[in-house]
């Protein structure tokens, strides 16, 4: 069985065997992080290092999206997993436990409407035809909902219309702040609320604060954002889990690989407030981008169009 990699780490430290393994990986996983080529001789060692782990509950091990000294955990997986990283753009395995089925993260508009039920409905009025004001209203009516909203706006928007750019590494942490630790029943309605309007949908483009969260000056190289990315525990985690469950299938009728488009689109949440977040292109439709280019790639512009195709020509998301 799967067990946590902070728990699988405790247990192998305690072997000697296994520890003296794990040391070797460590090595392996910081040369890679510094930017150090491996020689051959060197590569080999890593790989074997890896398998001789064998069955052992680290080579299994998970991590868990709300847990507590997450990084920690994903720094683990992915020094036992480092051989996984050689490919560009290739990360095969989410570091992720398998998310909820499909029926547990549907949102419970039951429980929403009894939240709404005896409040005083004035305070609803005008939102009937947006519903992501709405949104906002049922957000209001949870404390933790309101409180980290409240958080990570004030943050992404310090130093908006100043020459003061914002703080944007705080105000990734804040988002993902915000979506790891209130009840996905809130953040689903306010980032996937139904528009039929550019009022509306100019609202829900504005949801992560795009002007700190996800725009630069001047849109990046794709290339580059992935290698920002990939620098990052969360962020390549993030990513890995992205590519596993949003990976497009042209065969499937549903466009998925994995069937399973609720965990796709926690995926999708996963990657906001990451060097790779993506968000709403305009506010009249529901296409999604990141916030960069494939110009001047050379001859990397087909790997570039790979990462960008992932957001903007997915059937599966």
């Amino acid at each position: 069985p799967r067990s946590d990699c902070i728990a699988a780490e405790q247990q192998c430290l305690s072997d000697s065997t296994c520890n003296a393994t794990y040391r070797i990986l460590e090595n392996c996983a910081l040369a890679k992080t510094r930017l150090f080529p491996l020689d051959h001789d060197s590569r080999v060692r890593c790989l074997n290092a890896e398998l001789d782990l064998g069955n052992s509950s680290l080579l299994h091990c998970r991590c868990h999206r709300r847990m507590k000294r997450q990084e920690h955990c994903l720094r683990i997986f992915w020094t036992v997993h480092s051989s996984m990283t050689d490919g560009y753009f290739n990360l095969e395995t989410s570091p992720y436990e398998n998310p909820a089925n499909e029926e547990h993260w549907k949102t419970d508009y039951n429980k929403l409407a009894a939240l709404l039920s005896g409040k005083d409905c004035s305070q609803l009025a005008g939102d009937a035809t947006n519903p992501c004001l709405k949104a906002t209203h049922v957000c209001n009516l949870s404390k933790k909902c309101v409180r980290l909203r409240t958080d990570y706006a004030s943050i992404c928007t310090r130093g908006a219309g100043s020459e003061d750019t914002c703080d944007r590494r705080k105000c990734h942490r804040g988002l993902r702040n915000f979506f790891e630790k209130v009840p996905e029943d809130f953040t689903k309605r306010i980032l996937f609320c139904p528009c039929q309007d550019e009022l509306c949908g100019e609202r829900r483009r504005k949801t992560i604060v795009p002007d700190c969260s996800f725009q630069y000056n001047t849109k990046p190289n794709c290339l580059w954002l992935l290698d920002s990315c990939l620098e990052d525990h969360i962020c390549k985690s993030r990513l890995a889990d992205f590519q596993q469950n949003c990976q497009p299938a042209d065969m499937s009728p549903d466009g998925c690989s994995q069937h399973n488009h609720a965990a796709c689109l926690q995926a999708y949440m996963g990657m906001i407030g990451t060097p790779m977040t993506p968000n709403y292109v305009s506010n009249s439709s529901v296409e999604i981008s990141l916030w960069c280019t494939c110009e001047s790639s050379g001859n990397q512009k087909e790997k570039c169009d790979q990462i960008l195709g992932m957001f903007e020509n997915n059937k599966c998301l």
